[in-house]
């Protein structure tokens, strides 16, 4: 099996959850454990996807429902580093302009985009 791994950092106002591995029906479960885990409520979470060169439509799954509980929570979802297979999955299923994408390093805080949701 290959490597997966999923790590999280709190940073200031965001939280960053970095996968690494193939995103898919096998590992999906384990991202959902630690997705569930943090705390999002008026908070920016970030994944980091720089890592993933796979994305199936589990994993595409998993992001739909991560967008729509952030926003739910009054939070946001933001991907970063998304790799050449899991951006032509997005634009095939016509979902990409559902997610913020960034390039920028999400260990960062630099170059963020600004998130301002009320309480």
């Amino acid at each position: 099996m290959p490597s997966f791994d999923v790590h999280v950092s709190d940073l200031l106002e965001r939280t960053v959850v970095t996968v690494t591995g193939e995103l898919d029906f096998d590992t999906c479960p384990r991202v959902t454990r630690v997705t569930d885990a943090v705390h999002i409520r008026n908070r920016t979470l970030c994944l980091d996807l720089a890592g993933v060169p796979f994305l199936d439509a589990s994993g595409l799954g998993l992001l739909q429902g991560l967008h729509r509980h952030t926003d739910a929570q009054g939070g946001l979802l933001l991907l970063s580093g998304l790799q050449a297979q899991p951006r032509r999955v997005l634009e095939l299923t016509g979902t990409r302009t559902q997610f913020r994408v960034t390039t920028a390093r999400l260990g960062t805080t630099a170059h963020l985009p600004p998130h301002h949701a009320s309480p």
